[in-house]
């Protein structure tokens, strides 16, 4: 079965530095694939976080540029997010994707980030 399951979510304090992670399963191969993080919060649309192509080229959102770093680690199939001074802006629930042929074709279960005092 084809699956991403993305972890790392919860209550964080304004200021912090969570790390989300996404694990490929059932014929998803994080290390070739383009991958993206997108975010899905409240009255707001989905938003292209980051994205990684499999040569390595990395592509931030304009909002989250030099706050969100995407990375993977090719031996454990796992995507990351490394976030960085997070306000409660920035709370939302967070999806790992496959993008084929320039759309997301499949979407993890999403893990949700709260940022709150």
């Amino acid at each position: 079965q084809v699956q991403l399951v993305e972890a790392g979510g919860g209550l964080v304090q304004p200021g912090g530095s969570p790390r989300l992670s996404c694990v490929g399963s059932g014929g998803i191969f994080i290390s070739i694939s383009e991958m993206a993080w997108y975010r899905l919060a409240p009255g707001k649309e989905r938003e292209l976080v980051a994205s990684i192509k499999g040569n390595g080229w990395r592509k931030s959102g304009e909002s989250v540029k030099d706050q969100f770093t995407i990375s993977r680690d090719n031996t454990k199939n796992t995507l990351y997010l490394e976030m960085s001074r997070l306000s409660p802006e920035d709370s939302a629930v967070y999806y790992c994707a496959r993008i084929f042929k320039n759309r997301p074709d499949i979407f993890g279960q999403g893990t949700e980030v709260t940022v709150s005092s």
